[in-house]
């Protein structure tokens, strides 16, 4: 004969849903990590040393993210790391600069490593476009083009006897 579960048993299947349903968005909420540019791994950065040719430094670390724009005497290798929490935008938590600097023959003069502390977040995208003249809300806008629409119905009268030529008016 097949056993039958207790009333209690089937009593505590919907806090148990209840519970599981209630932690599933508070377990989404970790973060997402991100990682972006060069993954840096001490071993390739021991083998940089002063006096190594821009080959051996480009054998090492692979192809530099940007140069220096004066006369091409610096190797720069960016990562930065961001976290995502949810919706909101995400947060850099992180971020190496690896600057390999080059005398004039072209060897490694000195090798100087970047992070967060070392200088400022610069925002580079706001979503915003700055506009010139007049910053107006919807109402003085609304309220502007009523305004201007009646001044112009009156300068084109004046000056026509009243035929504006605009249709409607």
């Amino acid at each position: 004969m097949p056993k039958v579960k207790s009333a209690s048993a089937w009593a505590s299947l919907p806090l148990l849903a209840a519970l599981l349903i209630g932690a599933a968005p508070i377990a989404g909420c970790g973060g997402q990590i991100d990682r972006h540019g060069h993954v840096f791994i001490d071993v390739d950065l021991d083998q940089l040393q002063p006096g190594m040719s821009k080959d051996d430094v480009k054998t090492a670390l692979g192809s530099p993210d940007t140069t220096s724009a004066i006369a091409g005497d610096a190797y720069y290798y960016i990562s930065t790391t961001t976290k995502t929490v949810a919706f909101l935008k995400p947060k850099e938590i992180d971020r190496q600069v690896v600057a390999v600097y080059f005398d004039g023959t072209e060897r490694v003069r000195r090798v100087s490593n970047y992070g967060m502390k070392d200088g400022i977040v610069i925002d580079y995208h706001d979503d915003e476009t700055p506009a010139r003249g007049k910053d107006v809300d919807l109402v003085d806008q609304i309220f502007g083009n009523i305004a201007s629409r009646g001044i112009a119905r009156e300068q084109s009268k004046g000056k026509s006897g009243g035929a504006s030529g605009i249709p409607g008016i």
